[in-house]
C-alpha cells in the first residue's frame, strides 16, 4: 500500500507539470481577418473625425486672434465714409488705406472695446496707398496685431472689415495671385499687391488681410472694377504688410 500511494503520488506531479507548461506557453496568434481590419480602419476615421470636430475652424482661430486689434475708421466733411483699419505697435498706431482718410475734415476711429478717439494722419505712402493714424485716446488694453511674411499663391486668407457697414466682417478666400499691380484712378498705379478672391465692399479698405493664424499678411487696398462698379466682383486687392507698414513707419517684416 506504501508503495502505491508513493507511485500515485508521482503521476499527479507529472500531471501537474503538464498542466503548467501548458499553461505557460503561449498560444498561437488569431490570423486576422478582413473583417478585423475593417473594424480597426474605421475606428481610426472615427478617431480623426472626432478631434477634428474638437478643433476650432481656421476662420474662428483667426477672426478671434484679430479682433482686439480692429479699428473702426471714419471720416466726416467732404470725405464722409467709412473704412477700416488695424493696430499695429504698442502705442495704438492704426494703419489704414490712405484713400479712406485723404481730404477727411475730422477722422474718428474706433477700438474693439468701444473706445473712440480722434485721429490724425502722421504719415501716408501714396504710391501703396496707406497711411498711418495717430490718435488722441487709447483703449484700455492695446492689442497690437501680430504681422506675418508674404503668404503664397493658394493660402487661405481672410479680410476683415466693415463691408457696406456691417462692422466687424469677415470674409474667406485664398491668395490668387501675388506682385499684382492695378490703377488707382488718377494717381500712380498700384504695384506689388496680394491678388485674393476673398469678398471685399465698401468699408474693407485699410482692413487687415490675415492668415489662418490672425497674423496681419497685408492691408485691403481696393477690389477690381471692370464694370465701374463699387460692389465685389471676385477679385480684391491688399499692400503686403511689409510694405504697409516699414513705409508707414511701422516694424518692418
Amino acid at each position: 500500500m506504501r508503495r502505491r500511494v508513493v507511485l500515485l503520488g508521482a503521476g499527479a506531479a507529472v500531471v501537474l507539470l503538464g498542466l503548467a507548461l501548458w499553461w505557460f506557453i503561449p498560444a498561437s496568434p488569431t490570423p486576422l481577418t478582413s473583417a478585423d481590419v475593417d473594424a480597426a480602419v474605421q475606428r481610426g476615421i472615427e478617431q480623426a473625425e472626432r478631434q477634428e470636430r474638437e478643433l476650432p475652424p481656421d476662420a474662428s482661430v483667426a477672426f478671434q486672434a484679430i479682433s482686439p486689434s480692429l479699428a473702426t475708421v471714419r471720416t466726416f466733411g467732404a470725405n464722409a465714409g467709412l473704412g477700416s483699419g488695424v493696430i499695429v505697435n504698442a502705442d495704438g498706431v492704426v494703419l489704414t488705406a490712405l484713400h479712406v482718410v485723404a481730404g477727411a475734415e475730422r477722422i474718428q476711429v474706433e477700438f474693439a472695446d468701444g473706445t473712440t478717439a480722434t485721429g490724425s494722419v502722421a504719415g501716408s505712402q501714396p504710391e501703396s496707398d496707406i497711411a498711418v493714424l495717430a490718435v488722441d485716446r487709447l483703449p484700455e488694453i492695446v492689442v497690437p496685431a501680430v504681422l506675418a511674411g508674404p503668404p503664397s499663391v493658394g493660402a487661405d486668407v481672410f479680410a476683415v472689415g466693415n463691408p457696406l457697414g456691417l462692422e466687424r466682417t469677415l470674409t474667406a478666400g485664398v491668395v490668387s495671385a501675388t506682385d499684382r499691380g492695378i490703377s488707382s484712378g488718377s494717381g500712380p498705379p498700384l504695384l506689388g499687391l496680394i491678388q485674393f478672391d476673398a469678398a471685399v465692399n465698401p468699408g474693407n479698405s485699410g482692413g487687415p488681410l490675415i492668415n489662418p493664424a490672425g497674423q496681419v499678411v497685408g492691408i485691403v487696398t481696393g477690389l477690381a472694377n471692370p464694370a465701374k462698379q463699387d460692389f465685389f466682383v471676385g477679385i480684391g486687392f491688399a499692400v503686403p504688410i511689409a510694405t504697409a507698414a516699414g513705409g508707414a513707419g511701422g516694424p518692418q517684416q
